[in-house]
């Protein structure tokens, strides 16, 4: 997998999120309620998806398939101005993370994932930071395609 740093700026998001675990995973309902809204949306960046998560504090240092999270699937917007009923709105702050070039179907994606917080996070110098992580779904995501590419978003601080 390709891997650069970069700094995000603050960004505004208008999507829809729901609570889920691993052991009982809603994405698919979440991006199927989220996508037949879509289009009500009128200020949009561009094209991309964002696919959020926002884990509690330790998510990751005691990691339990059955330990809740927050996931949103949402699209970054120029303003708040007119936001459809039953979306909401997110700022994503700026900060400094690690971005994984990933290639492959959403199914194979679980390998990625452990690759970056168990292998590549703890050779890098860099500590996980608390902020949220997300993944953005440009034009080449093909969802369970195996020539589909998205861009893994992973919050990072300097280690200690």
């Amino acid at each position: 997998m390709e891997q650069r740093i970069e700094i995000l700026t603050e960004k505004r998001l208008i999507g829809k999120r729901m609570k889920m675990t691993f052991s009982h995973n809603k994405t698919g309902d979440l991006w199927r309620g989220f996508m037949s809204r879509r289009k009500e949306i009128k200020t949009n960046t561009g094209i991309e998806l964002y696919s959020m998560q926002l884990y509690p504090p330790m998510f990751f240092d005691n990691f339990s398939q059955d330990t809740e999270f927050e996931k949103w699937a949402a699209v970054e917007v120029k303003d708040f101005n007119n936001v459809p009923d039953d979306l909401e709105t997110f700022t994503l702050e700026g900060g400094l993370y690690s971005v994984f070039l990933y290639k492959g179907s959403a199914a194979e994606g679980t390998s990625a994932f452990r690759y970056i917080i168990e292998t590549w996070l703890p050779g890098s110098g860099y500590l996980l930071d608390n902020r949220p992580h997300f993944e953005i779904l440009g034009e080449k995501y093909r969802n369970d395609s195996p020539d589909s590419e998205e861009e893994i978003w992973i919050p990072i601080k300097p280690g200690i």
